[in-house]
């Protein structure tokens, strides 16, 4: 027994090694997928601000890129109303242009404010401005030039690309921009672009002096922007807590120490303006929580996991180890069950073989020893082999009809000339027949009656057997008077090999028979239970189908 308890210890010490390994991987992988997880939040906090400057100048852009070059469409022949219609348009899509200066220029014109440069005069016969009250666009024509200085610039740009511009081939991109865009903080210049067509024209009024007087009409627009009208498009609340439109020049102060800042500088007339992000430290957190709980929740899961195995490794040992010490168990008791028997047919043999003459007596009296033990051999080996086939199913049921009251008669009168000082009792209530296997029952019948003689005090060996039918099942019930079983046992007392340790099985059996009888009345569809109380006796309660 002394290797059991080495196995067990070793069990117990594998197990403890493994819950603590299994728990300081937990922790450590909680610990560094929250690192991660933090890591990751923060980087994204520091990376996502370009998807939320995108999205808030995305309308600056369309404006930029689409709104304004429809200017060119028109040729030059915008008016004081169609100007008006195409501001009213600005100011419906875009709420960032805060008013915008149209321009009615003429090439070659010497009216109004004019510019000349590279021989090519240019004017502005008229200005107008137009902004936006409520909804509604106002208009008026300006009567001092006030925008003096952008219409110059233009106007420049606009000779320069006349005289210099190689006709013989389509302009890139990057001189259409310098010759017709002036992009300043908080404003954008605008001239419509000229066909080569048109270039040719102008370069010949340059080249004649206009002697002919000839204008061409020409529109030019700046438009003034204000940056607070944008509307932050905050595509990523879950990081940035609060995000403004702030100067580049402003720093936050000492009271937002707390907090993550981030920034991102406008393009274009925008320029000097920046996205301010700021999150305090707890909304981030909150936001790493978030993300976390996934993913510690598979931690969680692969940690169940794990430790499932570990358990079912253990109970693979644990089942192992019992089976171990059942098998070791059923070795000695069944070694012992067959020395005894063989022991006393030895001794007898040897008398029987012996030189001295023997009486009558003697002779019966040895002969009748060795039928008693061959019997209790022979019953020991057909108790093994019935088991085997009750577990393999090799036997069949073979059923009769049976009178209860004379089958149970049999039993008690044979128990009672073998046991004279058993107290044998039975009643049978509302039956009378039952369709079973005569030869099954009787050995339940057999082994519990042998059972209850068994661990039953010397003094107080008594039996009553209760037969009775309730509803559909018939139910037979064994109720003695014996030393009991303990509640921690009564799990135990119908496995296979199973003997609980007491003074009335020191010389015991090999742990068969109950297990033999639950899986005899098994086999006959039927279950049977156990109740017990130490000292007070048990009660087997055997239940089999009703068939008539």
């Amino acid at each position: 027994m002394a290797v059991q308890k080495n196995a067990y210890r070793q069990n117990r010490s594998l197990i403890i090694v493994f819950l603590v390994f299994i728990s300081i991987t937990f922790v450590v992988a909680l610990f560094i997928s929250y690192n991660l997880t933090a890591k990751y939040v923060e980087n994204e906090f520091a990376s996502k601000k370009i998807e939320v400057l995108e999205q808030t100048v995305k309308p600056y852009n369309d404006f930029f890129q689409n709104k304004i070059p429809e200017i060119t469409s028109y040729q030059g022949f915008l008016d004081s109303a169609s100007a008006g219609k195409y501001a009213a348009t600005v100011f419906s899509d875009f709420g960032f242009v805060r008013r915008i200066i149209f321009y009615d220029a003429r090439i070659g014109g010497k009216e109004g404010l004019t510019v000349n440069r590279n021989n090519l005069s240019i004017s502005a016969q008229a200005i107008y401005q137009y902004w936006n009250v409520k909804g509604v666009v106002k208009g008026s024509r300006q009567r001092n030039a006030t925008n003096e200085d952008d219409f110059r610039e233009m106007a420049v740009k606009l000779s320069n690309y006349v005289a210099f511009s190689d006709t013989s081939k389509i302009s890139t991109q990057d001189e259409l921009f310098k010759a017709f865009w002036d992009v300043k903080p908080d404003k954008i210049s605008y001239t419509n672009i000229l066909r080569r067509e048109d270039v040719r024209i102008y370069r010949d009024l340059q080249l004649q002096g206009n002697s002919r007087g000839a204008s061409y009409k020409q529109n030019m627009m700046t438009f003034y922007l204000d940056p607070y009208l944008m509307k932050v498009k905050n595509t990523h609340p879950e990081l940035y807590q609060n995000v403004t439109i702030t100067p580049v020049v402003y720093d936050p102060i000492d009271s937002e120490g707390d907090k993550l800042i981030t920034e991102v500088a406008f393009p274009g007339a925008f320029s000097d303006y920046k996205l301010f992000f700021s999150s305090a430290q707890g909304y981030l957190t909150a936001e790493i929580n978030r993300r976390f709980m996934p993913i510690g929740a598979v931690v969680l899961l692969m940690t169940g996991i794990l430790m499932l195995i570990g358990w079912l490794i253990y109970r693979n040992l644990n089942v192992n180890i019992k089976l171990f010490k059942l098998q070791y168990d059923f070795i000695n008791n069944f070694t012992h069950e067959f020395k005894t028997p063989v022991s006393v047919i030895k001794i007898a043999g040897s008398n029987l073989k012996g030189d001295g003459e023997l009486t009558e007596r003697q002779r019966r009296h040895y002969g009748k020893i060795l039928d008693e033990e061959a019997d209790k051999l022979n019953e020991l080996m057909n108790k093994l082999l019935s088991f085997t086939q009750l577990e393999n199913k090799s036997i069949t049921l073979k059923k009769e009809e049976i009178v209860l009251e004379s089958f149970v008669g049999r039993y008690i009168e044979t128990f009672k000339i073998k046991y004279p000082n058993f107290k044998l009792l039975y009643k049978v209530t509302g039956v009378q027949t039952f369709y079973t296997d005569p030869v099954l029952l009787g050995s339940v019948f057999q082994n519990l009656i042998e059972n209850a003689y068994k661990y039953s005090h010397p003094q107080q060996k008594e039996l009553f057997i209760n037969i009775s039918q309730e509803k559909r099942n018939i139910v037979f019930s064994f109720a003695d008077k014996g030393i009991g079983i303990p509640k921690n046992e009564l799990g135990n007392v119908f496995k296979k090999f199973y003997r609980i340790e007491n003074q009335y099985n020191q010389n015991g059996s090999v742990g068969l028979g109950l297990a033999f009888c639950k899986e005899l009345v098994n086999f006959m569809s039927g279950d049977i239970t156990v109740h017990s109380k130490v000292n007070e006796g048990s009660e087997f309660i055997v239940t089999l189908p009703y068939e008539n």
